[in-house]
């Protein structure tokens, strides 16, 4: 059984079957490192947001709008679990997905669970120039932000701290800090992968 040789690029075909779930709060970086991940892992990245909005033709904020959140729940229960059978995959997840039903479970039992932990201060940094991107914090200022960021906090992260791994979400600011990160990733933490015999 031979490692991967992190020096050069590795095509994942070759490999165990792989999926990775990338869960944390909003606007920790889970697009920016499992997009920027699959493309070094030569993986498929798939953004589960976007991914229902593509099924359903509308936007998440429409579901949620129209029909509610206990059925938007339901819907993205539902395509977590069809993008978690795939293979070779990097899956970014919102960031209440692991939090209702039995989300965390499915994901631990399907795939390498990833949790992107950053600071109060990037994560509203960041939602303040994303404007009205974010519904739920639209029109906030930075100090309602981070309050509203504290009160999620308190029910969230007991889903978050049971993630495999957990890292710092806080340098995906430019290209050089994001392939830095990644970089760190694969070193620390796929550095294992064995190749089948």
């Amino acid at each position: 059984m031979l490692p991967i040789n992190l020096n050069s690029k590795f095509k994942i075909q070759n490999y165990p079957r792989m999926t990775l779930f990338i869960i944390g709060y909003m606007a920790s970086g889970k697009t920016t490192f499992g997009r920027a991940l699959a493309r070094k892992a030569q993986l498929q990245h798939i953004d589960l947001d976007f991914y229902i909005e593509q099924r359903f033709h509308s936007t998440v904020r429409e579901i949620f709008a129209k029909k509610g959140e206990a059925e938007f729940r339901r819907i993205e229960s539902a395509m977590l679990r069809e993008v978690g059978e795939m293979s070779d995959v990097v899956i970014s997840c919102g960031g209440g997905t692991p939090c209702h039903g039995d989300n965390m479970d499915f994901m631990k039992s399907h795939g390498l669970t990833v949790c992107l932990q950053a600071s109060e201060d990037v994560i509203a940094n960041r939602i303040l120039e994303a404007g009205n991107k974010r519904p739920l914090m639209a029109g906030k200022s930075k100090d309602e932000i981070i309050e509203t960021l504290r009160q999620h906090m308190e029910v969230r992260k007991p889903f978050y701290d049971q993630a495999e791994v957990i890292i710092s979400g806080d340098r995906l600011e430019n290209k050089a800090q994001i392939a830095e990160t990644v970089g760190d990733f694969i070193k620390n933490h796929l550095h294992n992968l064995e190749k089948k015999e």
